[in-house]
């Protein structure tokens, strides 16, 4: 059987239903096709009782993110602001030291983080975001990575532990993964049209990143856009392939197929090159595809009667430069009512490739062990522990963003958004500004619907 649309978009996570909300909204028929039995991809609330919930996945909003920002106030979804009073705790070598807000109290350190972060603001400057390969320097920068252009710099060991600590949550990842000129892009997206980049964006909670949270979970904002598009999204309905002629697509999933002037594909890059292409993708757009693979990254979040460690003056938030631990970064991930007590930490990059082989029950224990040398032995005694590994995610095997290596920016950059015929492409890797965040999904989302719209003349 046969159904039949004006657009058929692929992926009903942030971008996917950004994009058909928009589309929709100027008279076209859209329908999504979702692989989960959910709406939300890389977003995904988890309940832990008494109407309360936490976020397995993106959760995090701030400043210059104004898109998702605005999508959240149509939606009628408000923000609360992440718990951010008291000491930060700072881990090495077994031993916990507390500070305030800012860089961690570390010697051998400091020096360096301050000369990189003005070295990564200054450069990240002049990358023309649009054209990343364009750069001054472009080749150089891309035929090294991210750590040897630090190290040029003359940073110690001390300030590339700490880049590779905002890293691991950032990437899933290293310096070591990304080139030079993929990390100086990525940094210079951390603002918008009008507001320049700056690294304390990225790595403030105030002021940054991770300033704020949405009542009610991130995964409330697919939620409220699925409801809207009603029969228009089929779950469970993995895509399998896609042919088109020089006048429609069809689509082919378990469930049927579909045909339509025009196809979102707002996947992964790399899952989308698993779909059986007639004609077959561009093979450089393929290549640049699966080079675009995710980085590695879990949350894990344990849950408590009360968040216990506010009453000791502790903000919960860590950073940790200890191999003995698996988390790189924790955070106090309470609901807005500040009960029950909710601390979570990511485990990504390096931290995650040695502890995701181990045993469940050990790798959960040496989460907990984490989270007591920052709060004390009451961590070690949660009601729940929750743990996301996004690499196990089926349909999204990995997070939070594409890391590319050395020589793919410059070689094979230029074909990450260029529309294969009558499909074109969606997702927070798409986005120029906030590449991997929720904002970049919907900023990618509404660019590929005006591409669609125009294209169909549907604009009045």
């Amino acid at each position: 059987m046969s159904s039949h649309a004006d657009v058929i978009v692929v992926g009903a996570g942030l971008a996917g239903l950004t994009a058909a909300r928009a589309m929709r909204a100027q008279g076209l028929d859209v329908h999504v096709l979702e692989a989960r039995d959910r709406v939300g991809g890389r977003t995904v609330n988890h309940d832990i009782g008494d109407g309360h919930i936490v976020e397995a996945g993106g959760q995090f909003v701030g400043p210059t993110q104004d898109h998702v920002l605005k999508l959240a106030a149509e939606l009628g979804v408000d923000t609360f602001p992440a718990y951010d009073s008291g000491a930060n705790t700072y881990v090495k070598n077994g031993k916990a030291r507390r500070f305030s807000h800012g860089v961690p109290p570390d010697a051998t350190a400091l020096p360096d983080i301050g000369r990189l972060i003005a070295r990564l603001d200054r450069l990240s400057r002049t990358i023309p975001l649009a054209e990343p390969w364009r750069a001054p320097n472009a080749r150089a920068l891309d035929a090294e990575t991210l750590t040897t252009w630090a190290r040029r710099g003359a940073i110690s060991d001390g300030g590339l532990d700490l880049l590779n600590v905002l890293l691991g949550s950032a990437f899933g990842g290293t310096a070591s993964d990304a080139s030079a000129l993929f990390g100086l892009s990525y940094f210079a997206g951390a603002g918008n049209e009008h507001t320049p980049a700056a690294m304390a964006r990225i790595t403030n909670v105030s002021g940054g990143a991770q300033e704020s949270r949405f009542v009610g979970g991130s995964q409330r904002l697919s939620l409220l856009l699925a409801e809207a598009l009603g029969d228009a999204i089929t779950l469970s309905a993995p895509v399998r392939a896609i042919d088109q002629t020089a006048s429609q697509v069809a689509v082919h999933t378990d469930e049927g197929s579909w045909r339509a002037k025009r196809v979102v594909v707002a996947v992964p890059p790399l899952l989308a090159t698993r779909i059986t292409w007639n004609p077959l993708l561009p093979a450089v757009q393929e290549a640049l595809f699966q080079r675009m693979a995710f980085g590695t990254l879990a949350k894990v979040e344990a849950v408590y009667t009360e968040p216990f460690w506010r009453e000791q003056g502790l903000s919960g938030q860590a950073v940790f430069r200890d191999p003995t631990f698996p988390v790189c970064s924790m955070f106090d991930n309470s609901p807005p009512d500040g009960g029950p007590g909710v601390l979570m930490g990511f485990v990504g990059g390096r931290q995650w490739r040695g502890w995701a082989p181990k045993p469940a029950k050990e790798r959960r224990g040496a989460v907990l062990r984490a989270f007591s040398a920052v709060v004390g032995p009451r961590a070690l005694q949660p009601s729940s522990v929750i743990e996301k590994d996004w690499t196990a995610e089926e349909w999204t095997r990995g997070g939070p963003t594409s890391v590319l290596a050395p020589g793919v920016l410059t070689e094979l950059g230029p074909w990450r958004d260029v529309p294969f015929g009558r499909v074109h492409w969606a997702g927070a890797e798409h986005s120029d500004y906030w590449n991997g965040y929720m904002d970049g999904a919907v900023r990618s989302g509404e660019q590929v619907a005006t591409e669609i719209i125009e294209a169909e003349g549907a604009l009045s």
